[in-house]
């Protein structure tokens, strides 16, 4: 005789009137894991958005720091060149000092018509030299008295001159670029006082001869 098992052969309560197809299964209820796995995707977003910010920020910090460098590199080239620069203009100066005595000498022979034969040769391939190496001469008769570039040796009054004007070039001057290296050394002269210089009694006279014509 088979025994049967208590509660094998038992089925599930189901409602009078209704087929067991037609009971719903249960929703099944999440898990814990389940659950918190939402709130994880969050906490680890929220993680690489701060270490990005972190990023940008160090990237913001070095390109700020590779500008600076960068700015003080060029500062220093530019002082290095004006440096550079002007030790070269320094050095050419103090060498074309010493030749000045030297042109001079060129200059008085020429004006006494003693620049002949090789003498003159040598001259003028001196003079050549110094003008590549960027050697001027200035001074005129007749320009206006600077004392920037102009030494005064003798002060005379003129009644032509209406400023203060070099009348006489005793020694010429001497500049490279902008640098004076020796100033021009003139004769200058100044209106006479008291006097009307030239051009003002030119224009007198001839407000005066129009005013005493008179139209028929």
């Amino acid at each position: 005789m088979t025994e049967e098992t208590p509660g094998f052969d038992e089925k599930p309560d189901v409602p009078s009137g209704a087929n067991s197809d037609d009971v719903e299964p249960q929703a099944a209820t999440p898990s814990s894991e389940e659950a918190a796995a939402p709130a994880g995707d969050v906490q680890q977003t929220a993680a690489l958005t701060a270490q990005l910010d972190q990023v940008r920020t160090a990237l913001g910090e070095r390109t700020a720091d590779l500008q600076r460098l960068q700015a003080e590199y060029q500062n220093y080239r530019r002082r290095v060149e004006r440096d550079r620069v002007q030790v070269k203009e320094v050095a050419v100066a103090g060498l074309l000092s010493e030749l000045l005595p030297v042109l001079d000498d060129v200059g008085r022979a020429r004006e006494h018509g003693e620049l002949v034969g090789g003498f003159k040769s040598v001259a003028e391939s001196l003079e050549t030299v110094v003008a590549k190496l960027g050697l001027h001469q200035f001074g005129e008769e007749g320009e206006p008295f600077d004392p920037t570039i102009h030494e005064a040796l003798m002060h005379s009054y003129a009644p032509d001159v209406t400023e203060t004007t070099c009348v006489a070039i005793l020694q010429p001057g001497y500049r490279i670029g902008e640098r004076t290296i020796r100033p021009a050394r003139v004769a200058v002269a100044e209106p006479q006082p008291g006097a009307t210089p030239a051009a003002a009694k030119e224009e007198k006279a001839d407000d005066e001869e129009s005013g005493g014509t008179e139209e028929v």
